[in-house]
């Protein structure tokens, strides 16, 4: 009899003692640290271009001594925003992440301030066996006819890089940045200034491109002078043919001094007129 009382208390204590360690947790779970802070998250993995719903974004708890620059705490206010980078599940967005506000989506919103972006035909020559990727970075490449020999009417090919470190948008249809995979396409879109859109739409028009894919931390230029048939095979450049002796501008020499030649002095001309008086003739000068 007192052993079984002895069970059932024993048994009644440990009940209650994991009742009492159950709410405690509960209750502990319950309580937000003093030293953390409350920012949004994503729920998901999110492409770039992509609008944000409701759904896609949730508050989360982050040490307040580590907060991501730019966190945002509202999810309510980036309903409808777009994102210009990619973004995983369980990470912090912040307002470096997202395009302006009032942007649709798409690929416009990944040209940066200031950039636009245009499209060249590629093979998987030209565009790198499919390695030039979204987020790279490559230099234009145009082969064409020298301008100088086709002056002297000579065939003078030459190939130079005419533009540098210039950043791939997209390949085809797609912007997506995370896959490194090698993609054989017929387009490629680059992101390039004003200036260079009107440069890299002459190269296509007078010669061919190609794209070279370079280290996307190594911003030393190319500087070149470009290759010819000539300086591939290490011969000497060819003279350019004399110009016929009238097409060649050269400066006259100045003209020598010369002394003043003496007036010669000269009788002016006389007129004569025969006059005839009866049998005798005369001649009359002026």
């Amino acid at each position: 009899m007192k052993n079984r009382r002895a069970y059932s208390m024993m048994a009644l204590a440990i009940v209650l003692g994991l009742a009492a360690v159950a709410l405690a947790s509960r209750w502990l779970l319950g309580q937000t640290p003093a030293n953390a802070a409350r920012i949004v998250v994503a729920t998901a993995d999110v492409s770039l271009g992509q609008r944000l719903a409701p759904e896609m974004l949730k508050l989360a708890e982050w040490p307040a001594g580590s907060l991501p620059a730019g966190a945002l705490r509202d999810p309510l206010v980036l309903s409808g925003r777009v994102l210009k980078t990619s973004v995983l599940r369980g990470e912090p967005l912040t307002e470096a992440k997202l395009a302006p506000a009032g942007t649709l989506g798409g690929l416009s919103a990944l040209i940066s301030e200031g950039k636009r972006a245009i499209t060249v035909r590629v093979n998987d020559v030209v565009g790198v066996a499919g390695f030039a990727l979204p987020g790279n970075f490559v230099d234009i490449l145009v082969s064409t006819q020298s301008e100088a020999a086709q002056a002297s009417r000579g065939e003078q090919a030459i190939s130079k890089i005419v533009l540098e470190r210039i950043l791939v948008l997209a390949v085809a249809q797609e912007v997506s940045r995370d896959d490194t995979k090698p993609r054989v396409v017929n387009a490629v879109t680059l992101e390039v200034t004003p200036a260079q859109a009107e440069q890299l739409d002459l190269a296509r028009s007078v010669g061919s491109l190609s794209l070279v894919l370079r280290n996307q931390v190594d911003p030393t230029p190319g500087t070149t002078a470009g290759a010819t048939k000539h300086s591939l095979l290490g011969l000497a450049e060819p003279v350019m043919a004399a110009l016929p002796a009238a097409a060649v501008l050269l400066p006259a020499p100045p003209a020598a001094a010369r002394p003043p030649r003496p007036a010669v002095m000269r009788s002016e001309p006389r007129h004569c007129i025969g006059a005839i008086d009866g049998l005798k003739s005369r001649q009359e000068c002026l």
